[in-house]
């Protein structure tokens, strides 16, 4: 049997009513994006391929909070990030704090083929976007009702604090990223990860999904990683280079080392923070500490989709 296989994840938090409520659009949408990159590897495709078509279903799909569906800034404006890897060779691209570009993660995989650079961010990453004919689109394609309505509520709470408390200290959290890692039947794997950022931040926060080793790492002799969850918490913890590095020293396996990352050694970590992994062997590991991660997961050994603990 011809391993290859594909995993990915809408992102891990907090449950809301929203998710609830819309519980069958969200698996529906992870089955479209699963089928779009398993579909890359059954036709000989590349992980990287695969990865970027997985996760750019997910970015056109308005309800998961990346591309189109992102959250919406204090500015009022939507900022987007993302991150590509091969694992095969290491090579990476990212973006940051990117506008109108309708799929952000092949934006970074644009500068991971066609540049020096791994990353760009703001104005530059759109003025190269341009350069190489990437889909645009105008702003009010990205702003759901759904992100609107989020945004409103946290700009009334921030001019409700008559004491201007900073905005951070009174929100409750809420954050939102897609990603994806897969094995093409040639044994590469590769990671992506794309993020709409988070409801009401400051204007130009830069995303951990942005950032190779914390949304993003995949390397062959270990496992590729995409991460979810609050972003601040997985930077300080380089949490995706960190699963590969528990392989790498331990020689612990791929759901052994995602297990250990989260609950072991982020244990104290008052935030939420998901992975999702595959090995060369199509080995998978998906780990949250959160009330709910969206994933899914297609291999040989069955497909499935799910949002909530089992």
């Amino acid at each position: 049997m011809e391993k290859i296989g594909i995993v990915i994840h809408g992102g891990a938090g907090p449950d809301s009513e929203f998710i609830k409520k819309h519980k069958q659009e969200y698996e529906e949408g992870l089955r479209k994006a699963l089928d779009k990159g398993y579909e890359v590897l059954k036709n000989k495709g590349k992980a990287i391929d695969a990865v970027e078509a997985a996760v750019n279903e997910l970015e056109n799909n308005p309800i998961f909070n990346a591309g189109r569906g992102s959250a919406i800034n204090a500015k009022g404006e939507v900022e987007m990030c993302a991150s590509i890897m091969n694992g095969q060779n290491l090579n990476s691209g990212a973006v940051a704090i990117v506008k109108n570009v309708r799929n952000p993660v092949s934006l970074a995989k644009a500068v991971m083929l066609n540049t020096s650079h791994i990353y760009l961010g703001g104005e530059g990453a759109l003025n190269y976007a341009k350069s190489i004919n990437i889909e645009l689109e105008p702003e009010s394609y990205f702003v759901t009702e759904h992100q609107y309505d989020a945004y409103a509520k946290k700009r009334k709470e921030a001019y409700a604090s008559n004491r201007h408390i900073a905005m951070e200290q009174i929100h409750e959290r809420s954050h939102g990223t897609v990603g994806a890692v897969a094995l093409d039947h040639e044994g590469n794997i590769a990671a992506a990860t794309s993020t709409g950022g988070t409801e009401f931040c400051k204007e130009g926060r830069i995303g951990d999904s942005s950032m190779i080793g914390v949304g993003s790492y995949a390397d062959n002799s270990t496992c590729a990683v995409s991460t979810t969850g609050d972003g601040e918490y997985l930077i300080r913890g380089v949490i995706a280079h960190s699963v590969s590095n528990v392989m790498k020293y331990t020689k612990a396996d791929v759901q052994e080392a995602a297990r250990k990352v989260i609950f072991e050694e982020n244990k104290d970590a008052e935030g939420d923070m998901g992975v999702i992994a595959i090995d060369r062997d199509c080995n998978i590991a998906i780990e949250f500490n959160s009330a709910r991660m969206h994933r899914g997961w297609k291999t040989p050994k069955g497909t499935g989709v799910g949002i909530y603990k089992d």
